[in-house]
């Protein structure tokens, strides 16, 4: 799949992964840094995904708008960035000799933006359409009305993208101060994956990189997770059908049990073949959409079901979802079920990592949360040691009462109904 990969860290702490692809037709550079929603305060929410958008927006080299655009599509390029909880991505992939280029385009918009005050104007508008879009999708929209639900108002309760009123009233001295605390070496990841000269990258990375500043890292407020009764979030919309997330808190990305996790996810909701899709969907008829998704953080982690339904068949689908994690702690999956889930998801697993910025993403977000590079042959150990014993228990533990919370959007203005159910 690849060649062996490479990491270094210069002595100003920035690290570096070199994954070689002999066999790959493009190249990729994918530049991430520890800045995310949940290193943000209150009054500055959102500003983590604001300075994403406007590092394209101009720098020191490429000062008008449009430069970076222009470039990269003269190129050929594919590229794009991110925002997350807990990082930001920037990246680009190209065909394998035109890497340099962009490497030269990707270390400039990370290294110099200059956040033009009348382009931040402009932006704001982008932002909060880009707000208004996610509202009107109520599929996303219930995941992060979930994600309030379950941990409330702390950095992991927030929506990445903010809240409109606060974007409206950010300043050019909040990106420059936010950037100047976290766009840091030690806290910066620059990864490139495909066919390349391992010595030439590293050359350029050098000369890029060697005057990024060294500063403490910030260090994010740590999740707190105290749940002690069922919990239910409703938000209003006449909608065409009814979107849900039922989900528990679970384990951080460290915690060994994720494996199991992963293994009794799949098994719940993790494609057409599982009890969920087989229950909800084939034999109910209640929804076009229904899965499972497991989500781990540096010191929290999740379960969650989400799910489109029928208004009429609401109450039925979450009492058979409640049914499905009940049989989970009741039942051993049996040995022919279990096998068949651990080879769809090492299936899927393998074949995700196909691309150079696949396998980009794939070590470069291990480095950027862990500092622990796993190999995939290694995942698939772990997943295949997983036993029916240890999905058993891990439901045991998980599926509680007490653990419970249910998102729902939809023509509903009252929890109630979904109150009463809401009970293994």
């Amino acid at each position: 799949m690849t060649g062996e990969v490479k990491k270094i860290v210069f002595k100003n702490g920035l690290r570096v992964l070199l994954v070689p692809q002999p066999q790959s037709l493009a190249s990729t550079v994918l530049i991430l840094v520890e800045a995310g929603s949940e290193y943000e305060t209150k009054k500055i929410n959102g500003l983590s995904h604001f300075l994403e958008h406007m590092t394209f927006k101009g720098t020191t080299r490429r000062p008008r708008p449009g430069m970076i655009a222009d470039e990269l599509a003269a190129l050929g390029a594919q590229s794009n960035a991110f925002t997350s909880q807990e990082y930001t991505g920037y990246w680009a992939k190209v065909e394998n000799h035109k890497l340099p280029q962009i490497l030269d385009i990707t270390a400039d918009l990370y290294l110099n933006p200059i956040f033009n005050s009348e382009e931040i104007e402009r932006e704001r508008g982008v932002v909060i359409e880009e707000l208004n879009m996610y509202e009107d999708t109520p599929a996303r929209k219930v995941q992060e009305v979930f994600m309030a639900l379950l941990y409330g108002d702390q950095p992991a309760g927030w929506e990445v993208g903010g809240k409109k009123e606060i974007i409206r009233r950010l300043k050019r001295e909040d990106f420059i101060e936010y950037r100047n605390k976290h766009y840091i070496s030690p806290g910066t990841v620059a990864v490139v994956a495909g066919q390349f000269s391992p010595p030439a990258v590293l050359k350029m990375i050098r000369g890029f990189f060697f005057n990024l500043k060294r500063r403490p890292k910030v260090v994010k407020p740590r999740t707190k997770e105290a749940q002690r009764k069922p919990q239910v979030a409703v938000k209003f919309k006449e909608s065409d059908q009814t979107h849900l997330v039922l989900g528990v808190h679970a384990f951080s990305i460290f915690d060994r049990r994720r494996y199991a996790l992963q293994v009794l996810s799949d098994v719940l909701g993790g494609g057409m073949s599982s009890r969920l899709f087989k229950k909800v969907r084939n034999e109910m008829g209640a929804a076009y959409y229904v899965g499972s998704e497991p989500d781990f953080y540096l010191d929290h982690g999740h379960l969650a079901v989400s799910a489109g339904v029928d208004h009429g068949k609401i109450e039925d689908v979450v009492k058979a979802v409640l049914g499905e994690l009940r049989r989970l702690g009741d039942e051993a999956v049996p040995q022919k079920e279990l096998q068949r889930s651990k080879d769809h998801l090492i299936g899927n697993f393998i074949i995700s990592l196909e691309t150079s910025d696949a396998l980009a993403g794939y070590y470069g977000d291990q480095e950027i949360l862990t500092q622990k590079l796993l190999r995939p042959v290694e995942i698939i150990d772990k997943i295949n040691s997983v036993k029916a014993g240890d999905v058993k228990r891990v439901a045991r533990e998980i599926f509680r009462d007490q653990k419970l919370n249910l998102a729902v959007i939809g023509p509903y203005k009252g929890g109630a109904l979904f109150k009463k159910i809401l009970k293994l």
